[in-house]
């Protein structure tokens, strides 16, 4: 099963008021183990970096303004994404800036059913208590020491610890795809080794004579003569 974790980085609330995406980072995972294949990209966002959105996200206008437009990489990031589900902390807040940028080059939406929401799966699990990134992290004791300003791929990596201990731990399978291979199919030439000795019967001498007792009272047309060893 192919998941993609992905993080956007904008620079305000609302595309429909003039905001944009300015960093859109996303991590593969098959069998929710993550492959190294990333999708990483800047972006230009056509307008100037607020002062506030600066702050959290350290991108300014001079850093930006030789990036890529989204109309430059949109159809790059539809083809990494596909059809997998996407991993997302408040995927209402990603989508609408995805799509929004989608609609603006004419490119197809990602529907909302695609999306995986990790802000509403902590919500669930954990009625109550703090579910953004950091608090999840502390909660699951996940280093996020490197995460001094929000980075759309760093979080994304973030996000992808996070997720598999929300669903259940590191092994939320129970290790059943740990012989897959990247398609995700099972190993076909695994078999188990020979045991080193073999196990000692469980039998007592007094149950073992007690069954041949028992086999002797059947007669010699008794199917335990049959398969005696």
């Amino acid at each position: 099963m192919r998941e993609i974790v992905l993080d956007t980085e904008t620079t305000g609330f609302d595309p429909e008021s003039g905001d944009r995406i300015v960093e859109i980072g996303a991590v593969e995972l098959i069998g929710h183990v993550a492959t190294g294949a990333t999708f990483h990209q800047y972006i230009n966002p056509e307008r100037s970096m607020p002062e506030d959105a600066f702050k959290v996200h350290g991108l300014g206008d001079e850093f930006l303004r030789d990036k890529p437009k989204f109309a430059q990489v949109g159809q790059a990031f539809l083809d990494f994404i596909q059809d997998s589900k996407l991993v997302i902390h408040n995927a209402a807040f990603d989508i609408k800036f995805l799509n929004a940028e989608l609609r603006w080059m004419g490119l197809p939406q990602i529907p909302w059913e695609q999306a995986i929401d990790t802000l509403a799966i902590a919500r669930k699990r954990f009625p109550g208590a703090p579910a953004s990134l950091d608090a999840l992290c502390r909660r699951f004791n996940i280093d996020n020491t490197a995460r001094t300003l929000h980075g759309a791929l760093l979080d994304s990596e973030i996000l992808a610890d996070v997720y598999l201990e929300l669903i259940g731990g590191r092994q939320p399978d129970f290790a059943l795809s740990a012989d897959q291979d990247a398609t995700g199919t099972a190993a076909a030439s695994w078999t188990p080794p020979p045991r080193p000795a073999p196990l000692p019967p469980r039998l007592t001498e007094n149950e073992a004579a007690a069954h041949q007792t028992f086999v002797a009272k059947l007669g010699d047309g008794a199917l335990w003569h049959q398969f005696k060893a």
